[in-house]
């Protein structure tokens, strides 16, 4: 279909972007861009929900409106765009959008097998576009001082690494019958695996042994669903590493990462909103996020503060500068990166499936 028309404006921008998606994550994504990402403009917005992505595009002042994400991809106009849709779409969304010379951020995981996102990212090397991926926790602050650390040698060898992920929750999960299988690795711990993989960079993941099950919605484990799981990894380095998440935290969103090396440690991430207490006669206590839009608000927005630089240097011209002397260390996810965590996520499935270890790669398809 073409283009809903609604008051299309004259006025440019760097960085024209255009929406793929507008559920939760894609709606936050389009509202920084429209109002916290300088220089970007959102430029149109397209799923099949039309009239959500109508009612989204007038409150952020887009441009143009479709159901068909085909029309953003034949746009002239568009720079870029962010794929937000349903994770079975990614790979190829971004194969098409690479072959309409469409620069990509997509969010994770970027496919849902390694067979398909290797077509992708062909695609996208073939096309010569920039792709970031999704792992915005790079982008916060004590992730980053982290990493810095790491880079800079403080803790020496990384031996021992931890990442875990609990999402918030009341002690059930509702709509858990309708969660997408292996969900909880292909969508939740994928995030831990690129923060593990990002903090022991240089060693690649070689082995995986995963145990999941479904504690907090019992009644759902014989339907395959998985609310809770660990996992081991074993890095070419020697270092061993251990992932966990769970879906139903009480006291808010819990995101921390943490290495121990042969010369110390550094942590990253807290479950509390703030550094502030409170201490009265009931004791101490603390507030504590329950969305990921508020404990990650500034690493949402970073991220496509970087994406879009990265666009406007590829379309001025300027892609081969080298990076800036402050950059001691990588930070923008892009192919390796989105197909090193996935190659994680499917070892774990198949560990489940066996009871077993597996080595990272061996299983490419679900």
């Amino acid at each position: 279909m073409a283009y809903l028309n609604r008051n299309p404006s004259d006025a440019a921008q760097p960085v024209r972007i255009g929406l793929i998606g507008s559920g939760w994550m894609g709606a936050f994504h389009a509202e920084s861009i429209a109002r916290r990402v300088p220089g970007a403009e959102l430029a149109a917005i397209a799923d099949p929900n039309v009239e959500s992505a109508a009612a989204l595009a007038s409150v952020l002042g887009a441009g143009k409106v479709t159901a068909d994400a085909a029309d953003i991809l034949a746009d002239p106009e568009i720079d870029a765009v962010i794929i937000a849709s349903p994770a079975r779409f990614h790979s190829s969304l971004i194969a098409q959008a690479a072959a309409a010379g469409k620069h990509v951020f997509c969010e994770k995981p970027a496919g849902q097998n390694l067979d398909e996102l290797d077509a992708a990212l062909t695609a996208v090397e073939a096309a010569g576009v920039h792709f970031q991926i999704g792992f915005n926790r790079r982008y916060a602050d004590d992730f980053r001082a982290a990493k810095k650390d790491l880079a800079a040698g403080t803790v020496g060898t990384p031996q021992l690494l931890r990442s875990l992920t609990r999402d918030p929750g009341t002690g059930s999960i509702p709509h858990a019958a309708r969660v997408p299988a292996w969900t909880i690795f292909l969508e939740t711990l994928i995030h831990d695996f690129d923060t593990l993989n990002w903090f022991n960079e240089g060693a690649e993941p070689v082995e995986v042994y995963a145990i999941a099950d479904a504690l907090v919605e019992p009644g759902l484990r014989d339907q395959g669903f998985l609310d809770t799981a660990v996992v081991t990894i074993r890095y070419s380095n020697g270092a061993i590493a251990v992932a966990e998440a769970n879906f139903s935290a009480l006291y808010g969103y819990d995101i921390r990462g943490e290495v121990f090396g042969s010369k110390g440690m550094v942590q990253a991430g807290r479950a509390t909103e703030t550094a502030a207490r409170r201490y009265t006669a009931d004791g101490m206590s603390a507030d504590t996020p329950r969305l990921n839009v508020e404990l990650f608000r500034q690493a949402y927005t970073d991220e496509l503060v970087d994406f879009t630089e990265a666009v406007r240097a590829r379309r001025d011209g300027r892609s081969d500068e080298t990076a800036p002397p402050s950059a001691a260390y990588s930070l923008t996810p892009g192919a390796a990166d989105a197909r090193r965590a996935l190659a994680v996520a499917l070892a774990c499935i198949e560990s489940v499936k066996r009871g077993t270890p597996v080595a990272v790669n061996e299983t490419a398809v679900l």
